[in-house]
């Protein structure tokens, strides 16, 4: 639907959660998803919120109120999951969360008995998994993603034969984060809504670092172990889930355990498997041994993503399509495969920091970050000329991106990590 059957502060809203990389195409499903998770006064201050992390100080000046009011604010926001609050030597720094992963997800991770999840539930199945807009959305524009898939490390050989770098290890995810917490799978939660459901566990969504810190406060996940997540993560392996989280190499702030028929990133993988828009864990499966094979089917049957095919009575691999996973290595019941490592993976950003300013430049939407102020005309003018250098051809592009310099844009990623008080 057309941006203009959205009206006043949802749409106000809409414009601001679309400056993120990570946006939301106007429609009128999404105007009805947002007014069942906000009033209009609450989508109107939050279309004046910035897009960098912020202090309470910074809010009451743009919502031109009290800090002790803006504070009661921002906390109501936090305690709905629309707000991640993250607590500070100086008091309390919040973030506006896209959309996904984000705010959509932590809706459903809970039962609630202030939303009619069941609504909700069929409104995000038709806005994102019906309209396809949303997916494509969020995927174009750039060979930078929100998720990457961790590799089965029970698909890896006992000897120490393949390289596996230490941040490509959800194992080590959950054993260097500050906090873990679980909660319920978001999108089979929104698919038993709509009864679509397969049968795979719910209790599996982990949330770390500092999103699990605010969630766990805010009663949306429940605080668990390092040992305890790490059940969780085998639990789904033997239920041939795949481990998909953050797009990171530090800090990661979410690890899903994914099956390929209600997961909203392997749903959109499938539809759109040229585009790449999950990044694939750094190996494949191969032949252990020709005579090893019984072309059973199996790896076809587990492969969350048709990876695998049957072609003249042989399993074939459609290396493309393939994310690395391990799932039908570790599922082959001859133990006629084993994973390879690929000589070359995409490019995985250090945080959380880098990998928004990441998304920003290949989106074209780094401006929005840098000139977050639009009610001052300089920092209007600016956003629109280096907007206008971003929408350069490639070549150009890149050009004009070295002209800038990689001194410029680390200063950026150092800035998007400092909450805004001014």
């Amino acid at each position: 639907m057309a941006h203009h059957t959205m009206k006043g502060a949802y749409a106000r809203l809409t414009d601001r959660l679309n400056l993120h990389p990570q946006g939301a195409p106007p429609s009128d499903l999404l105007a009805a998803i947002l007014r069942m998770l906000v009033s209009e006064r609450e989508a109107e201050l939050i279309s004046l919120l910035p897009l960098r992390p912020f202090t309470v100080s910074a809010a009451a000046r743009r919502w031109k109120m009290d800090e002790a009011t803006a504070g009661k604010v921002l906390d109501e926001l936090a305690g709905r999951a629309l707000m991640v609050d993250i607590p500070g030597p100086e008091g309390p720094v919040f973030i506006l969360p896209p959309p996904m992963a984000g705010f959509f997800e932590f809706s459903l991770m809970r039962v609630r008995d202030d939303l009619d999840q069941k609504v909700l539930s069929e409104l995000f199945y038709q806005y994102i998994n019906v309209e396809d807009e949303f997916i494509k959305n969020l995927i174009a524009g750039g060979t930078t993603h929100i998720g990457r898939v961790f590799v089965d490390e029970g698909a890896l050989p006992a000897q120490p034969a393949l390289e596996i770098l230490d941040w490509e290890r959800s194992s080590r995810m959950i054993a260097d984060a500050t906090a873990v917490g679980v909660g319920i799978c978001y999108c089979r939660h929104k698919m038993e809504h709509v009864g679509k459901a397969c049968d795979a566990p719910l209790d599996t969504c982990l949330s770390l670092n500092m999103v699990a810190d605010s969630l766990v406060r805010h009663g949306h996940a429940r605080a668990i172990s390092k040992d305890e997540a790490m059940r969780v993560v085998e639990k789904s392996r033997e239920k041939h889930l795949v481990q998909f989280g953050e797009n990171v190499r530090q800090g990661v702030n979410f690890i899903c355990n994914c099956c390929g028929c209600c997961c909203e990133a392997l749903v959109g993988y499938k539809k759109f498997a040229m585009m790449k828009p999950v990044h694939p864990a750094p190996f494949l499966p191969e032949s252990a041994g020709e005579t090893l094979c019984r072309a059973c089917g199996k790896c076809v049957k587990l492969c969350p993503v048709q990876a695998w095919s049957m072609a003249g009575g042989r399993p074939e691999l459609n290396a493309d399509v393939c994310l690395g996973c391990g799932v039908c290595v570790r599922g082959c019941p001859f133990g006629a495969l084993r994973l390879s490592r690929l000589e070359r993976g995409p490019i995985t950003p250090l945080d959380t920091a880098e990998r928004v300013v990441r998304m920003a430049v290949e989106r074209g939407k780094l401006q929005n970050f840098i000139f977050d102020n639009r009610l001052q005309f300089s920092h209007r003018a600016m956003a629109a000329l280096i907007g206008a250098v971003l929408r350069l051809p490639p070549v150009k592009k890149a050009l004009a991106s070295r002209q800038l310099g990689s001194t410029y844009l680390d200063r950026i990623i150092e800035l998007s990590r400092i909450p805004e008080r001014e």
